[in-house]
């Protein structure tokens, strides 16, 4: 499996579970973010994702690559869906398997912090009025722990 990857086609989270197993682990631990039905007081209908690809694949690449190294978790990989979402599909997938729980859920949301914080990845969104936005979710970015903290422009 690859460590970092797009997919235009719904993520199944137990095959990408199996594919990250290991005898040596005894932890494992995942996030996935599912398209919700509102935004901001908005109701959202459904969402688009686009990305600059080759940039946001090597950059994904590097990030899992430095999870694994700075948690020294044994596997680690991010799927991230592209093209229109409906309510309710997940949109982002990370998991992690080590060989215990603490580095898995810290290299977890590491991994997702900073996908979302380095990745060229837009979100549009069509909300129930018609209407529809490209969302700037730089508060959404924003790491949750100062370890991985970044300065802000």
């Amino acid at each position: 499996m690859r460590p970092f990857l797009f997919t235009g086609a719904p993520i199944e989270g137990a095959a990408l579970r199996a594919a990250l197993a290991d005898p040596g682990c005894g932890g494992f631990a995942s996030f996935e973010g599912w398209v919700r039905d509102h935004n901001e007081g908005a109701r959202v209908q459904r969402l688009e994702y686009e990305a600059y690809e080759p940039l946001a694949v090597r950059e994904g690449e590097r990030i899992v690559a430095e999870a694994i190294a700075r948690f020294g978790v044994a596997r680690a990989a991010c799927v991230h869906r592209l093209g229109t979402l409906q309510i309710g599909e997940v949109a982002v997938w990370v998991g992690v398997s080590s060989a215990h729980r603490d580095e898995a859920f810290r290299a977890c949301r590491y991994i997702i912090d900073e996908v979302k914080h380095r990745l060229p990845i837009w979100k549009k969104e069509h909300y129930l009025n018609g209407d529809s936005g490209w969302v700037n979710c730089e508060r959404c970015a924003a790491p949750a722990h100062p370890e991985h903290a970044h300065p802000r422009d």
